[in-house]
């Protein structure tokens, strides 16, 4: 482990910035809708997509449909699951359709459906990231299928599946079949953002380390590169004997460094290496 620590924000301000998160994030759900997704009728699942459904046949404002849907299933969420959404779900449900009909003058981005799918459902997921990040979500069908799922014994994944499918199938009536798989592209390109806004591209390395010259790879990891090392009890498969594997993490840019030490010390060393997503703990990444 690093020496170095950091210093944790007090309760009050990492609250106050929960919120933030919630409230930034929310909004550019809201844009993205507005200037890529609802202009090229593209109902990638969830309220959002309803909402883009209800405009193409009735002409009913999205951010209308979104407070009629979302708000009922928050209270039901609340009643049926307990109250383990809080203040800031409710917030991000009331705020997200706040902002959409705030901003439903702006000028569509794009009117290529693919370039909205794509960059609709980045925008989508990277809002929906940052509300995460504050430990808070938008509500939804999300909310719905937590229902489903309490009440059916069908696994959560399953029920978003279920909603976000029906949605995806009603628009291929209601619009095309191109549009929803237009809409496909967009929940594929939104998962993959928020994964990417959850856990970030500093990707570190994780080794396991196995070698005849245990305490001085020890050593030289904890002094020379300044991270910490766990020992493993392991036993060879073959000659059945002790082996005991160290265990590290470091940050990219130290990987090659680390390299070289275990190669200087040990040539004959095993080394497996493996990306690390996220790394929580002293010298990486506070929770």
């Amino acid at each position: 482990m690093r020496k170095r620590r950091e210093k944790a924000m007090p309760p009050t301000v990492e609250g106050a910035l929960e919120y933030v998160y919630v409230l930034v994030g929310a909004a550019v759900v809201a844009v993205a809708f507005n200037v890529f997704l609802l202009p090229n009728r593209i109902a990638s699942g969830g309220v959002s997509g309803v909402s883009t459904i209800m405009h193409a046949l009735f002409g009913i404002e999205p951010a209308y449909v979104q407070w009629a849907l979302n708000i009922p299933l928050f209270i039901a969420g609340v009643v049926l699951l307990g109250r383990q959404f809080g203040v800031k779900t409710f917030v991000g449900t009331v705020f997200l359709p706040l902002v959409v009909y705030m901003t439903k003058g702006m000028e569509p981005a794009t009117t290529n459906p693919l370039l909205g799918a794509i960059f609709g459902g980045i925008g989508v997921g990277l809002g929906l990231g940052v509300v995460f990040r504050g430990r808070a979500s938008t509500g939804g069908t999300d909310l719905a299928a937590q229902i489903i799922h309490k009440y059916t014994g069908l696994s959560l994944g399953m029920c978003v599946i279920l909603i976000d499918g029906l949605i995806v199938l009603t628009a291929a009536f209601v619009f095309d079949i191109e549009r929803a798989l237009y809409a496909l592209i967009a929940l594929y390109v939104t998962s993959k953002t928020i994964d990417l806004v959850q856990v970030g591209l500093g990707y570190s390395k994780i080794a396991l380390i196995i070698t005849n010259e245990e305490e001085k790879v020890r050593r030289a990891i904890l002094h020379e590169i300044d991270r910490g090392v766990t020992r493993l009890p392991a036993y060879g498969g073959y000659t059945e004997h002790e082996r005991p594997v160290l265990m590290c993490v470091v940050a990219q840019s130290e990987f090659t460094k680390l390299k070289q030490l275990v190669r200087t010390i040990d040539p004959t060393a095993f080394v497996i290496v493996a990306n690390a997503a996220e790394v929580l703990g002293e010298g990486f990444q506070r929770t």
